[in-house]
């Protein structure tokens, strides 16, 4: 091979490297923009977790069940009621569906954020 062809195709996959590099940069850049500008997205998705929150809390309050008495009606711990109600975690729907009939209202009213 002559030492000219081998130095352009070196030359072509180094300017294709430092291409796909380039875009790769741009994307990334992109990501982190997006990131960014969702703070207030994920602010309120923060905020809408806390009300469950407290609305799981506020219907177990006034049903007078205890933390442990809702674990065993829907078969879970009484770590993961605990994470509900201090929004740290969120029920699966079929555990909404199922603390919605225990508590003995919709799903529609558990679901409704306080603030």
């Amino acid at each position: 091979m002559d030492t000219s062809l081998a130095t352009i195709i070196i030359g072509l996959f180094s300017l294709a490297l430092l291409g796909g590099f380039v875009v790769l940069l741009v994307q990334l850049i992109r990501a982190l923009t997006k990131y960014l500008r969702s703070k207030t997205v994920r602010e309120e998705k923060s905020e809408v977790r806390k009300s469950l929150g407290e609305t799981l809390r506020e219907h177990r309050t006034r049903c007078k069940m205890t933390q442990e008495f809702v674990a065993e009606a829907i078969g879970v711990s009484r770590q993961a009621v605990s994470k509900w109600e201090s929004g740290d975690s969120d029920p699966s729907t079929s555990n909404l569906l199922a603390l919605a009939k225990l508590f003995g209202v919709s799903a529609e009213e558990l679901l409704k954020t306080v603030g």
